[in-house]
């Protein structure tokens, strides 16, 4: 029977989850804030959590997708390199913003409130991992994509 994906398709299929999920989650969460909706603030908060635990699988099919590319012509170790370290903080910053999320939705459940504040708070967490997770996105981007190295116009 043929194999249906690769590491390397099933990295790629894996790896927009936790970026995009981060980035639904913070516009969802800041038109909450901004409506005032402790129901949106909740679905927000809840996507962040998801977000975080995506970032798992995506994480760890990155060694196997290695192995299916790192022998194609035009694939350096330096590249691979920059975009394992890149997620390596991009997976602790995802991880942490995760944790974030659910100890407000755990607070939330228990006081049976849902602070705009603390859920700003976890807004204001998710930018600087968007920012890590798209630097990630970007390097591994570049492993194949070697028309993304070349120098812009002089």
């Amino acid at each position: 029977m043929p194999t249906i994906m690769n590491d390397a398709q099933l990295h790629l299929l894996l790896n927009h989850v936790p970026v995009l999920g981060v980035a639904f989650a913070a516009a969802l969460t800041l038109a909450a804030i901004v409506r005032g909706s402790a129901e949106m603030r909740k679905a927000g908060l809840w996507a962040f959590f998801l977000a975080g635990i995506f970032v798992l699988p995506a994480y760890f099919t990155g060694e196997g997708a290695e192995g299916v590319v790192e022998h194609l012509a035009g694939v350096t170790d330096e590249v691979i390199h920059a975009h394992e370290e890149a997620a390596e903080k991009a997976l602790a910053g995802a991880l942490l913003l995760g944790a974030a999320a659910l100890v407000v939705l755990l607070h939330a459940a228990k006081t049976k409130t849902l602070s705009a504040k603390a859920c700003a708070v976890v807004l204001a967490l998710a930018l600087p991992v968007l920012g890590l997770l798209a630097y990630t996105a970007h390097l591994g981007g570049l492993v194949r994509h070697t028309e993304l190295r070349a120098p812009g116009p002089p």
